[in-house]
């Protein structure tokens, strides 16, 4: 197995900024790793939402995490301001795998690249639901080569 790389800027077809809080540094002065999986979700979820995709407050059907990962390459901590990227590397009939960057502001190689897959169901039965073709079209645009 070879060893993950950073990730550079360009591999990325949507960015956000992201201001990272005092208390998501930990003891030893960088941002705690479980930040990192806090920022993922709600990067997604906020991409969801804006797209339409996504409504909490209501009944239907929903996005549930199925698997999640994380390479870390370099820290970041409070108060720097970095950029998450943001790309599809599998689009399925039930769910999607979100390839995320994050990024000291104006750098072009990732700190930390995580994997996000979310499968689309029902939100009663928690069983599978195929992705709608309006949410598939959506998700096109973010279509990026696998790792």
């Amino acid at each position: 197995m070879t060893r993950p790389q950073p990730s550079p800027r360009a591999e990325f077809p949507h960015f956000r900024p992201v201001q990272l809080r005092w208390n998501d540094n930990d003891p030893y002065g960088h941002m705690n790793n479980a930040v990192h999986y806090q920022l993922f979700d709600s990067a997604v979820n906020d991409w969801l939402i804006d797209n339409g995709m996504l409504q909490p407050d209501l009944t239907g059907v929903a996005y549930m995490v199925a698997a999640t990962g994380c390479d870390y390459f370099a820290e970041l901590a409070y108060p720097e301001r970095i950029e998450l990227g943001m790309g599809i590397t599998r689009l399925g009939s039930t769910s999607v795998t979100y390839r995320l960057g994050l990024f000291r502001a104006g750098t072009d190689r990732s700190a930390a690249t995580g994997r996000f897959t979310h499968v689309h169901v029902d939100r009663n039965t928690r069983r599978p639901q195929t992705i709608p073709d309006a949410h598939r079209d959506r998700f096109a645009t973010l279509l990026i080569a696998a790792e």
